[in-house]
């Protein structure tokens, strides 16, 4: 079926979470929807608090843009607009939009008649930033230990957190989300490469299928996992990436306060080493 056809066939009302009709409406190929217009105006207000919390900063230069959260000292408190409010009202702006974004995905799918992975996908990045600027931050008592909003000052945090817990890539939970994190990148870039080969053929040459691409698998490492199941896998390698990422930064602070190197002390006090064993 050409794909305006399909389109005039699901672009039917119904399916919306919220609102009804009332949104129920696209804007050329754009499916609007009540949880369209909240991602609108919460990204739309936390992008025009970010310009003008840099122009009371007097600089528009985008690597040097700051919007810090607020001072230890406030702890879970609000704080003045210009000591910490401003970042906390763009993190209220940016988690609705982020949200409200998956809750329209939801209700496209719901059209569609097709199953939630996109939305639960998008879910597991939302969790990610909400781990680091309201779980991790709630857990350790204080809205400042939430990252600033701005390039420069981000990675001053990302060193600073680093520094914080020594050798930070100790953390057990790191070590497993960097390994998914390449191993999604090697298994995305396997999939794309063997699609490529299949079915963009040289001119003249004939287009090849499934059949194909599963034959080359099976001969490359004797099993081939299948086109849905490659899918599959993608899914569960990048949602685990994702997760395993919030776990490595919601540990270190509320759980592990020490250099990460000394919690592997466990592993040097094993019975199997020659100077446990009295040798």
């Amino acid at each position: 079926m050409a794909l305006l056809s399909f389109e005039r066939k699901y672009r039917v009302r119904g399916g919306t979470l919220i609102g009804g009709n009332l949104f129920d409406f696209w804007v050329g190929p754009f499916y609007v929807g009540f949880f369209g217009v909240s991602t609108a105006f919460f990204a739309l207000l936390g992008t025009v608090l970010i310009f003008w919390g840099a122009s009371q900063q007097g600089t528009f230069n985008p690597w040097l843009i700051n919007i810090a959260p607020p001072d230890l000292s406030y702890g879970l408190g609000m704080a003045p607009l210009l000591e910490g409010g401003l970042w906390q009202i763009i993190t209220i702006c940016a988690t609705a939009a982020f949200i409200s974004w998956a809750l329209r995905e939801v209700e496209i799918c719901r059209k569609l008649g097709i199953g939630y992975h996109v939305p639960i996908a998008f879910g597991f990045a939302i969790l990610a930033y909400v781990t680091l600027v309201i779980f991790r931050p709630l857990l350790m008592g204080a809205w400042g230990h939430g990252f600033p909003y701005g390039i420069f000052s981000h990675l001053d945090w990302v060193s600073n957190v680093g520094y914080a817990y020594l050798h930070f890539h100790y953390n057990p939970a790191h070590m497993l989300a960097v390994t998914l994190f390449f191993t999604t990148t090697l298994a995305l870039a396997l999939h794309g490469a063997l699609v490529l080969s299949a079915a963009n053929p040289e001119k003249g040459e004939e287009a090849m299928g499934p059949d194909n691409e599963d034959t080359f698998f099976r001969d490359f490492i004797g099993y081939s996992i299948g086109t849905l199941g490659i899918h599959r896998l993608g899914f569960l390698l990048a949602i685990n990436a994702v997760f395993w990422s919030a776990v490595c930064i919601i540990i270190s602070g509320p759980v592990w306060t020490k250099g990460w190197p000394e919690w592997w002390n466990w592993w040097l006090e094993l019975p199997i080493w020659p100077s446990q064993m009295g040798m």
